[in-house]
This record gives C-alpha cells, sequence and structure tokens, in this order.
C-alpha cells in the first residue's frame, strides 16, 4: 500500500524534485504544451486531504447536481483500519472530514460525511463516502465541481495525472499496462493499472484521483508500489498473470481502475450492487444469500 503517513515526509523530503510546503509537480509537463496538444489542464480543483490519505470529490455519470455528493479514497484509508481480505462495507455511519481543496491547492471548506457508502480491498482498493451536501450546494457555496468517474475502461499509452490533495503534488506519467492480478499480502486486486515509471508516488498519496489527460475524467484510485523489491509483501505488490507467472517491479506503482463504480450505483448516488453489469464484491451475506436462491 501507499503507507498513509508511515515514514511519508522523510520519503518525501529525499525523493527527487519533491518539495515539502507548497505545490509540488513530479515529473508534469508545462501548461503550454497541454495547451497545444488539447489536453486537459489538470489541477487540484475537487480533490480533497483526509487525515491520512487523498481523495476527490466525484460523481458518476448519472448523477444529479442535488444529489449527496461522493468522495472516493482507498479502502486501505479508512479511518477504521484496513478492511480484511474478503471483506465488504456497505452503508456504515461515518462522520470522517476531508479537506476540499481548489485549482491551487488551497483549502475552502470542510466537507463532512455521513456515512460509507461502500468499501473493501477486495479485488479492488476503493472507500466512497456519502457527504451531508449536494454537488449543487458545494458549486454554489465553494465554487468547486465534482470530478467526473469515466465509465469505460482506460487504454495503455494513455497521459495521466496523479493528484494528491495530501501533499499537493501532481504527478504525471502514462498508463503502462494492465496487471491481471496484483498480490500485496493478504489482499488481491483485479486488472490494476501500472503506470510508467515517473509517477513516482509516496506514502499519503493512497486515494488520489488518477486523472486521463486527454479527457479529464478520473480513471482510477491510487493504492500501492513496489518499494524494494519484496515479493508478493507489504508495500512490495507482485503481478501474477494469467497462467500464475510472479513479476516483481521494484520501484513500479499501481492504482485500481473505477469505471465498474459506475455500474453499481443507482439514481439519488445509491449503492446497489444488484444492477446489471456491477462486479464490485458483495458483503459476505449477500453472496451467501444469492448462491441459495433457486
Amino acid at each position: 500500500m501507499r503507507r498513509p503517513l508511515v515514514c511519508a515526509l522523510t520519503t518525501l523530503l529525499f525523493a527527487s524534485g519533491a518539495t515539502v510546503a507548497g505545490i509540488g509537480s513530479a515529473g508534469a509537463a508545462p501548461q503550454e504544451r497541454e495547451e497545444r496538444t488539447g489536453a486537459k489542464a489538470v489541477d487540484f480543483a475537487g480533490t480533497v486531504a483526509l487525515s491520512n490519505c487523498s481523495g476527490s470529490l466525484v460523481r458518476l455519470p448519472g448523477s444529479a447536481d442535488d444529489d449527496p455528493a461522493l468522495v472516493l479514497t482507498n479502502g486501505h484509508c479508512l479511518e477504521s483500519g484496513m478492511p480484511a481480505a474478503g471483506e465488504v462495507i456497505t452503508d456504515r455511519p461515518s462522520s470522517r472530514s476531508f479537506s476540499l481543496l481548489n485549482a491551487t491547492a488551497g483549502k475552502v471548506a470542510t466537507l463532512r460525511a455521513v456515512k460509507i457508502s461502500y468499501a473493501t480491498m477486495t479485488d479492488t482498493d476503493v472507500t466512497l463516502y456519502e457527504l451531508n451536501t449536494t454537488y449543487a450546494k458545494i458549486k454554489q457555496q465553494y465554487g468547486i465541481s465534482a470530478l467526473a468517474l469515466s465509465g469505460d475502461h482506460p487504454t495503455a499509452g494513455t497521459p495521466i495525472k496523479v493528484v494528491s490533495g495530501y501533499w499537493k503534488r501532481i504527478y504525471t506519467c502514462n498508463v503502462d499496462g494492465f496487471v491481471h492480478q496484483l498480490r500485496e499480502a493478504d489482499w488481491t486486486w483485479k486488472d490494476s493499472l501500472r503506470y510508467t515509471p515517473s509517477c513516482n508516488t509516496i506514502g499519503g498519496t493512497s486515494g488520489s484521483p488518477v486523472v486521463d489527460v486527454n479527457s479529464g475524467k478520473v480513471v482510477a484510485v491510487n493504492n500501492t508500489g513496489n518499494e524494494s523489491g519484496g515479493r508478493c509483501t507489504m508495500n512490495n505488490p507482485c503481478e501474477v498473470d494469467e497462467n500464475g507467472q510472479i513479476t516483481v517491479r521494484r520501484g513500479i506503482n499501481y492504482a485500481q481502475q473505477t469505471y465498474g463504480i459506475t455500474k453499481c450505483f443507482g439514481a439519488g448516488n445509491k449503492l446497489d450492487l444488484g444492477l446489471p453489469g456491477c462486479e464490485l464484491p458483495k458483503p459476505a451475506a449477500e453472496e451467501e444469500g444469492a448462491e441459495s436462491l433457486p
């Protein structure tokens, strides 16, 4: 996992090109180049900082302005600790707070959750919080729009930016490819997105939105990287292909795709794991109930 806090400051101080105060940019192309190529300018507007991680205010393709707003981060960023392998959390009360950032990474508001809509570290590594306010109210009060979640699978070679609200840093690279299974300690994630090397994310960047520079939409959520060359251990995930072959890529970082989330929420931003096309893991009780049906 991209460690939420432990040793993160030390890592940042010694990372190449890192900055501690203000806005840092790791491997970022100049804005003029983005304008010439027609790419979307990506900044901090709509990102959030948690107590231990990064995240973003997000809306689904079917979200309405008056729907309760959602915040996206990692499953391993939960305030209650990391979910166990196989554990799925839904509709659990939460009063967690988030610092909402503007384009230049300035804090403009404190947002508050009313519940954890969905959280797991099985197959993916995500948490979605439902807030006590709507997209329309946030826009009206603070001038900030939510980031749009893409409903499509990203493609290899796509230019991306990983935007960390915690560290106020933006990492720039491309989608290097996809991993059949990414295994770390007790957890296994499916179809993970692998970065090219310049997205050298560090502790505290967990939960950062991964933005497709071409569309401006969120395609994944940053979650881990192989720190020391270990094989399938904590902070050292390994890649497992369809034949069970294991590959270790020291220094390479990963994210979990988010297009599948868009298939699992209905009207009013309400979680519905029974919707057609929804493949997010279900709580054990729901799985057992489905298996018992004739």
